[in-house]
């Protein structure tokens, strides 16, 4: 159901629908029957204010509900409130790859893409935390692959988001270390500031292990609002595992 919202219109002064506009109901209705459609939700939002605001407050929202369940029923229990008012951001996690600038991954560029379909998991999650911080759910993505043309290398790409950040061990610890924002880069899907994982000494060898990378080739930075992107160089395929690729 929608919650019951009263504000005064806020349309902008080019909008073509300032003699009224279609309601929520109804466009609510009309997006369930596109099952939520992220690129039509992206397009809807650039016609006006006031379509940019419903579709951060509920598109987004049943866009998430509808591609991640179960991911988001847990992100939401307990009380945790890290995705409300997030929405935008989450559904752009889901989809988009950022790829990187040489500002952030070893000199690397890379630009970012949409993805057809991304797995995340909370298990994969554990083995990028340290032992100590375990307790804390942290949910990651399979690495989405690229050629480094410069190097030749094989890099992989993954992004994440953690259940209730703002009380995770993780940014307990990252406090405690005093560890110092990324001086001009911002997360790509909120704008908030990054830490990097790397700097604070907190990349466990099991990160390695988890996405087949080499053990000195991993980073990954954590923004305040709790989202994760990294990049690893990944360790070529042996023969016999090419082989099975092609089978």
């Amino acid at each position: 159901m929608l919650a019951k919202k009263q504000y005064r219109c806020i349309h902008s002064a080019t909008c073509l629908c300032k003699k009224g506009h279609i309601s929520e109901e109804v466009l609510f209705l009309v997006f369930q029957h596109l099952n939520w459609n992220p690129c039509l939700i992206a397009n809807l939002s650039c016609v006006c204010k006031w379509f940019d605001d419903i579709a951060k407050r509920v598109l987004w929202k049943e866009f998430c509900r509808t591609r991640a369940p179960k991911m988001m029923l847990d992100l939401q229990s307990g009380g945790s409130h890290i995705v409300d008012g997030n929405w935008k951001a989450l559904g752009k996690l889901l989809i988009y790859c950022s790829g990187c600038n040489k500002e952030l991954f070893r000199s690397i560029h890379i630009p970012g893409h949409f993805v057809y379909r991304t797995r995340f998991s909370r298990t994969s999650g554990k083995s990028f935390l340290l032992p100590q911080c375990r307790t804390d759910v942290l949910y990651v993505s399979d690495p989405c692959e690229h050629l480094d043309h410069g190097e030749g290398d094989d890099v992989g790409f993954f992004r994440g988001i953690f259940k209730s950040f703002a009380v995770s061990r993780v940014k307990k610890m990252l406090i405690g270390k005093e560890a110092k924002f990324h001086p001009t880069e911002v997360c790509p899907y909120c704008k908030a500031k990054l830490w990097s994982m790397l700097q604070a000494n907190m990349v466990p060898s099991s990160a390695c292990s988890r996405l087949g990378a080499y053990d000195d080739c991993i980073e990954y930075y954590v923004c305040l609002n709790g989202h994760l992107l990294g990049f690893c160089i990944l360790l070529p395929l042996s023969d016999s595992e090419e082989g099975s690729e092609l089978e």
